[in-house]
């Protein structure tokens, strides 16, 4: 999941080396004098950076004999990036993955069989949506970090001065009816990127249609069918009610540092999407709601990605034991309940579900969960978020393609690319 909610620039964040990891071989540890340094891979609005900041301090205050060097990754091309450092020889020690894509990295041998761990890091109270995906052949090799769901983040007071009700929003049409009464005056009613694909695929699944379906143990891609094209037909109506670019996702620019600039009145993210925003811009503080993403009829909410993160350990990792204690710590009790509450995430574990009792965007989140999806479950997926046709079809129609032409293309690029790495 692309998940995908804050960027880091806090001085920890600004220490750190982006684009790759260190070599082990410059760890403090190499000579054997002085605490082992692990390299970690977090992924871009993970975590808040007052929340990455806190946990990494305490973190180190209660294991002394570890340093933890965070590097922030994008979302963008993550894929092949782990890919070539679970390969290589110089790996980082923990990576936070989307929980689909954990089976494409388990395949290739990289990752660290964690199997022994499982009890010991309460595997049993999981959440299936992130332990499943984070198995493959009947191991486990990602461990649930946290889970999340797209929810609607709205501005009160815009929505105050345009005389719109957000607790009245229950289907598509009050949507987009809303939407249009709010892109008005210099504000855009939302800023709807061409490329949210995860945003897409919710759509898709209103209609009754997928992104792939499987048959006799091959995949075929399905955006071309009439209900995936309907789904499209909504994502287009609704884009073009803001001024989001046609050609890009969520992350360029960062929709948080748009929505920042005061003149947003919706953007669709996680719900600790509104803690970045207010980090960016402090006096959007108290001016922030959210709502399920409204479906097609009054009665059941739209259909969304149940997504999230699982943490792993490459095997060319040179401090596992380090690692695994990183992992154990920031996946325990007490961190995943103030992750849970910092970021309006859902915790890890069904024993922690009271952590985000009474808030307000994670009751959002919960009523969209209720009609939670899934990408298909198996490595191959991996290999179309890596290339993603389904970001570069949304751009053609966006930009004026033959939409049934367009979800052809597209959906032999899904076949090709499954049936190919799976």
């Amino acid at each position: 999941m692309k998940y995908r909610l804050l960027a880091g620039g806090s001085a920890l964040v600004m220490a750190a080396v982006l684009s790759a990891c260190s070599s082990s071989s410059d760890s403090a540890d190499a000579s054997g004098d002085g605490p082992t340094d692990i390299d970690v891979w977090l992924m871009r609005d993970s975590v808040s950076a007052q929340f990455q900041k806190e946990f990494v301090k305490g973190f180190e205050a209660a294991h002394p004999t570890i340093k933890v060097r965070v590097q922030i990754q994008e979302w963008d091309g993550i894929g092949e990036k782990i890919t070539a450092a679970l390969a290589s020889n110089d790996a980082p020690d923990v990576i936070e993955s989307g929980n689909t894509q954990v089976a494409q990295f388990a395949q290739s041998g990289g990752l660290l069989d964690l199997s022994d761990k499982v009890d010991e890091l309460n595997g049993k109270d999981w959440l299936k949506g992130l332990a499943e995906p984070g198995a493959y052949e009947g191991k486990q090799y990602g461990i649930p970090y946290y889970a999340a769901n797209r929810v609607v983040i709205y501005r009160t007071d815009l929505f105050e001065k345009a005389g719109v009700d957000a607790s009245a929003i229950k289907t598509r049409e009050q949507w987009t009816e809303a939407t249009a009464k709010l892109n008005k005056g210099g504000t855009q009613g939302i800023y709807l990127p061409g490329q949210m694909w995860y945003a897409l695929a919710g759509f898709v699944w209103d209609e009754g249609g997928d992104l792939a379906t499987e048959s006799g143990g091959k995949w075929k891609g399905t955006l071309d069918t009439p209900e995936a094209l309907r789904g499209m037909e909504f994502y287009e109506q609704l884009q073009a009610l803001g001024k989001g670019p046609k050609d890009s996702d969520e992350d360029s620019p960062p929709q948080a540092d748009v929505m920042a600039q005061g003149k947003t009145a919706q953007v669709i993210s996680t719900p600790g999407g509104a803690n970045v925003v207010m980090e960016k811009n402090p006096d959007l503080k108290g001016k922030l709601g959210f709502f399920p993403i409204p479906g097609k009829s009054a009665d059941t909410p739209g259909a969304v990605f149940t997504g999230g993160s699982d943490l792993v350990i490459p095997t060319a990792s040179g401090h596992q034991e380090a690692a695994l204690t990183f992992i154990k710590e920031l996946t325990g009790d007490a961190w995943q309940k103030k992750l849970a509450v910092a970021m309006s995430y859902v915790p890890n574990r069904t024993t922690l579900a009271s952590a985000v009792a009474g808030d307000p965007g994670a009751a959002a989140m919960a009523v969209g969960a209720a009609n939670g999806h899934a990408t298909p479950n198996t490595p191959g997926w991996a290999a179309v978020e890596a290339e993603n046709p389904i970001k570069d079809y949304m751009a053609a129609v966006l930009t004026g393609g033959d939409p049934a032409k367009e979800a052809a293309k597209a959906s032999a690029d899904i076949t090709r690319a499954m049936n190919t790495s799976s």
